[in-house]
């Protein structure tokens, strides 16, 4: 097996969505009234397979940390200069006019012809679909090439597409915001690098391996809180040095969380980090924290307006999961307990289209 270090992996999200990109979004999806813009799912998968790349020990490369859209051009001198192995891109698949639903489905994963690297492209796209059609629910239409692509074919090292699933498509409109649906394709995405490089991929890594770190602490650790922090919401620059925008952050996760807030990550702050209570704990009005955060994405997914998505278990929150609960069989008491949970757990469903 290759040791993972010896690798720096690219990851890019096609377009941007503060501003959003113009046209790269679903059409107004019903009760939440709104669009899902294309950039939501992209950066947060990207984040989710760079946090996993970290975990598994790969050096990484963000090509895109800004929230706008950058220039194709741009991106590409950057995976260049930056001397990548190689570069995954995440996007969100269209069809039609763009304004309405249409049963168009499914996901691919595509390289360059034109690529350098053209063989090698090919297998790192192969290793990736075959990585995705095991852990997502989409029907999986293979392995495709594509021309004109600057970060497929002008870069200087193996890429690969995913078009994870269609934006057009109403369920799987919906996916786009399910954190267990971007997850599952992030990790999936690198599962697949790690069979191309023949690096062993880590699904986590053992509490006892995880070392107490604090401030003016560097390295790969490091590293993986920052982007576990940034897939919690925090704003931070994963640069592998515990200064005082990461400490301020720990702090703030510890707080939100229960914890001591004394901004040292050790195995609580750590175990709260990188797994969630099982079974998932019983959530009410006054709730706070990561499973407050994941109750209120799940929410959102199936098209409950909870608003901000902020951890904290208020009065628009209380009336989704009723309103929810109500939709569902389930007597309405706010309260998310066990039946609650495993009614919102899984991926998809949620309210329907309305026609």
């Amino acid at each position: 097996m290759a040791v993972a270090s010896r690798f720096l992996i690219a990851g890019n999200d096609e377009h941007g969505v503060n501003p959003p990109t113009a046209g790269k979004r679903t059409p107004i999806m019903p009760y939440i009234d709104r669009p899902i813009y294309e950039n939501e799912f992209n950066r947060a998968a990207k984040n989710i397979f760079l946090e996993a790349c970290v975990r598994c020990g790969f050096r990484v490369y963000d090509v895109k940390p800004e929230e706008q859209d950058i220039s194709i051009t741009t991106r590409v001198r950057r995976v260049n200069s930056s001397g990548a192995t190689l570069v995954v891109t995440f996007a969100y698949n269209a069809f039609g006019d763009g304004k309405t639903f249409n049963s168009a489905n499914g996901f691919e994963v595509y390289y360059g012809p034109s690529n350098p690297f053209p063989a090698d492209s090919r297998l790192l796209s192969f290793d990736i679909d075959a990585a995705l059609s095991e852990s997502i629910p989409l029907r999986n239409r293979g392995v495709k090439t594509l021309e004109g692509a600057g970060m497929l074919n002008s870069v200087r090292c193996p890429a690969s597409l995913i078009e994870a699933g269609f934006m057009t498509n109403f369920d799987e409109a919906k996916l786009m915001l399910d954190p267990d649906f971007v997850a599952a394709v992030g990790n999936a995405a690198a599962k697949g690098v790690c069979e191309t490089l023949d690096v062993v991929y880590v699904s986590a890594i053992p509490l006892s391996q995880l070392p107490t770190i604090r401030r003016g602490s560097s390295g790969q650790y490091v590293l993986y809180l920052q982007w576990l922090l940034i897939n919690e919401g925090y704003s931070l620059t994963p640069d592998g040095i515990f200064g005082t925008a990461t400490q301020n952050a720990v702090i703030a996760f510890q707080a939100a969380n229960g914890l001591l807030a004394d901004g040292i990550v050790g195995q609580r702050t750590w175990k709260a980090l990188t797994t969630f209570p099982n079974p998932l704990p019983v959530l009410r009005r006054g709730s706070r924290g990561k499973s407050v955060r994941y109750l209120q994405q799940k929410l959102l997914a199936k098209l409950y307006p909870v608003g901000a998505i902020d951890g904290i278990f208020g009065a628009n929150t209380e009336k989704q999961v009723k309103a929810f609960q109500s939709e569902n069989g389930l007597n309405p008491d706010g309260i998310v307990g066990p039946l609650t949970w495993a009614a919102i757990k899984p991926v998809g469903g949620g309210r329907p289209l309305i026609t």
